[in-house]
């Protein structure tokens, strides 16, 4: 299912004719030098395909032929008439001299394969005189330090003419003739369904952010104990999961050109590389990205002309923006050791998706500061449940977790209530995100699994509710709140010291903190602010009978929530008075 979803968006982004799209057959690489030769192979300079973007040097990108399979992190595999410094001058600062001096004797051979006769293009004869004859004149220049110690990818142009050798009309057709006469096993491609050449190695997916790798894969076998029972061995590995030559090249390609830089096709969250793609021609495609990832450099959040879009509809009663039956699809990829991971898979319809996000984003809202935005970013929402809230301490299956629940409309995980609960219990911090987690988890699995017996938090100070975390949590926000009124800029307040216990056994704490109340309150100056505060503190007592031993997650989320819902009330009469 995903392989093929894959392999037809690749199909259609070739139909629209997409600038910059790789061909099969074709890679789109950075190459940040081109060395420039005359007919007779000597060398008249070399361009610096780089320029000065920010802090660092932007490489320009050329779409270069590939004329093998697979990556070549143990073999020696050439590309041909361009390549990295190890293998056209066979120097590398850590490659080892053995395995230098054969990636160089290769690049030679695999040009001479391709080329037997060496005046059958000029450019491809400029090449060979140079590598025979005129390599060691690349010393002469400046670049020469910085290609032997960085390794870099190297191409090589006539000089008077603008298109690389490897691009070169003549090469292009041998290479084409190449490949038809070319011996391939045939066998049933498992995305087609059809008899096809298999291909022996899945081509590389090109930096997925976050593996650290040049080159990873999505599918493979390189090691035996991936291999099924008579599918052994390097010749065979391939068959035990078949895919054509075509079909690989093409949903390589796509995910690869949906993550490239600069695409609106991509975003990241915690260890997660997300890409998302329509059957067809869709402008979901260029507002994904705004309503889960993070704002615009140089826009607010409560400025994302997306969102704004994704609710105008039902207020106004007009037809949603994205009304649509089109299919839609969401794919989530994270790094390994050994191949890529799926995070998630997400097969839906645009009206599907449009009419689920709005439902989430009604989920999470709750009464905020005022400096706050009103929507929150998906990465904003799970880096509130890491550890100092950094991106690498997000639970690893959360993510994908999280955005299948927000995709599809069904219950959020429940680790995501548990790791918000945990987190403050430990920071003893109850910040608006966290506060709109919990909020959005207790009222959607109230929606779905039709609990009635309680009810649920929403989204401000509710005095009704009589769930008995609830009201622990604003009793709680209450004492706080007389003692910060008793002592002014007090260091450490009853939540610092007492709120993990208050918040899962309340017994061991209220009594406590009711007697010492009453030290705070005899502390006040004002009198009418001493009654004021008594009686909020009698109105959320007055039904409960009794402090219980010990509260469920959900209550725990829920005092979380009455706590923070207080807390904020306090500061909305503030600033209304």
């Amino acid at each position: 299912m995903i392989l093929q979803a894959l392999t037809k968006y690749y199909e259609r982004i070739i139909q629209e004719e997409t600038p910059n799209l790789e061909p099969i057959g074709f890679r789109r690489v950075a190459i940040p030098f081109t060395l420039v030769l005359k007919k007779d192979g000597s060398i008249a300079g070399i361009d610096d395909n780089r320029t000065d973007e920010g802090k660092r040097k932007q490489t320009k990108f050329f779409i270069v032929p590939k004329v093998f399979d697979g990556s070549r992190t143990s073999d020696v595999e050439a590309n041909l008439l361009w390549d990295k410094a190890s293998y056209v001058f066979g120097v590398s600062p850590e490659g080892k001299a053995a395995r230098l001096k054969k990636q160089k004797e290769k690049f030679l051979l695999t040009i001479l394969d391709y080329f037997p006769v060496e005046n059958a293009d000029d450019g491809v004869s400029a090449v060979v005189k140079f590598l025979k004859s005129h390599a060691d004149s690349i010393q002469e220049y400046k670049e020469w330090e910085e290609i032997k110690s960085k390794d870099p990818n190297l191409a090589f142009r006539l000089e008077g003419e603008q298109t690389l050798i490897c691009n070169r009309d003549a090469v292009k057709e041998v290479i084409a003739n190449k490949n038809k006469t070319a011996i391939s096993e045939k066998g049933l491609c498992l995305v087609t369904g059809k008899i096809d050449n298999l291909t022996p190695l899945e081509n590389p997916i090109k930096g997925l952010r976050g593996s650290g790798k040049a080159e990873s894969h999505l599918v493979s076998f390189n090691e035996s104990a991936y291999w099924s029972y008579g599918k052994e061995g390097k010749k065979s590995r391939h068959k035990n999961a078949p895919i054509s030559k075509s079909v690989s090249a093409a949903y390589v390609t796509a995910i690869n050109y949906m993550q490239r830089e600069g695409s609106r096709q991509w975003i990241k969250v915690g260890d997660a590389t997300t890409i998302f793609w329509a059957e067809k021609k869709h402008e979901i495609e260029d507002w994904f990205a705004d309503i889960f990832g993070e704002p615009v450099k140089g826009e607010s959040e409560q400025d994302n002309e997306a969102i704004k879009a994704l609710f105008k509809s039902p207020e106004t009663g007009a037809k949603p923006v994205l009304d649509d039956n089109t299919k839609f699809y969401v794919l989530g990829l994270s790094p390994n050791a050994s191949r890529i991971a799926v995070r998630f898979w997400y097969a839906g319809t645009v009206a599907d998706v449009e009419r689920n996000i709005r439902q989430h984003f009604e989920d999470i809202e709750i009464v905020r500061p005022p400096n706050q935005p009103k929507h929150l970013s998906l990465s904003r929402l799970l880096k509130s449940t890491a550890l100092l809230e950094k991106p690498e301490n997000i639970q690893p299956n959360l993510t994908g977790d999280f955005m299948r629940a927000i995709l599809a409309g069904t219950p959020y995980p429940a680790t995501l209530l548990s790791s918000a609960v945990r987190r403050i219990r430990a920071e003893h911090e109850i910040t608006y995100p966290r506060a709109s987690l919990i909020k959005a988890v207790l009222i959607r699995n109230a929606r779905f699994y039709e609990t009635k017996q309680t009810k649920e938090v929403g989204m401000s100070l509710d005095t009704s509710n009589t769930n008995t975390g609830y009201r622990l949590g604003r009793l709680f926000a209450v004492l706080e709140k007389v003692q910060e009124e008793a002592s002014p800029g007090v260091n450490a307040t009853i939540r610092d010291r007492f709120y993990g216990s208050a918040s899962s056994v309340p017994v061991t704490v209220f009594p406590h903190l009711l007697k010492l109340k009453q030290h705070h309150i005899a502390k006040l100056e004002s009198k009418g602010r001493a009654v004021n505060l008594e009686k909020i503190i009698g109105e959320i007592v007055n039904d409960i009978t009794d402090f219980p031993g010990h509260l469920s997650l959900n209550d725990q989320g829920r005092f979380a929530i009455g706590y923070y819902h207080q807390r904020q009330d306090f500061f909305t009469k503030k600033e209304n008075k």
